[in-house]
């Protein structure tokens, strides 16, 4: 049951990032193009996809437990850190230059754009590298 749920979330916000120009490299490009020919369109879909969060989360948080698993499981720390902050640095440049991030990214496989077939291999890439550094750190400490 949990996987064909995941499998429901997963299809409607693809279909989401498709329809609202998230999929799209250069309409994200032209809505950080803040000097430029900027398109601010993207701030509604952002601007609504944070509406329905705060609902959802305020709708959820007032059951005692989710309903296909035994506890909520959200992060605990509020802790900015070197890891957070570089993160979300690579992110946001990864971002900026390609005019796409990992949700896009991996619907625009199946629209099939050239330049997806060398970022998504490189994203994975980045992402098994990150775990191998993060393994090695671990065993260093210990």
């Amino acid at each position: 049951m949990i996987v064909l749920v995941n499998l429901l979330a997963g299809l409607l916000f693809g279909f989401g990032l498709i329809l609202s120009g998230m999929a799209n490299p250069a309409k994200v490009l032209n809505f950080l193009d803040i000097a430029g020919h900027w398109d601010p369109s993207l701030a509604f879909v952002m601007g609504g996809a944070v509406i329905v969060t705060a609902i959802g989360y305020r709708l959820a948080f007032r059951r005692e437990k989710p309903m296909l698993d035994t506890r909520f499981r959200v992060p605990t720390s509020r802790q900015i850190d070197r890891n957070l902050a570089s993160g979300a640095v690579i992110f946001g440049a990864g971002w900026g230059l390609a005019g796409l991030c990992p949700g896009p990214a991996l619907v625009s496989i199946v629209l099939a754009a050239p330049a997806i077939f060398v970022f998504v291999p490189a994203m994975l890439i980045g992402v098994a590298f990150a775990s191998w550094l993060k393994r090695v750190a671990s065993l260093q400490k210990a």
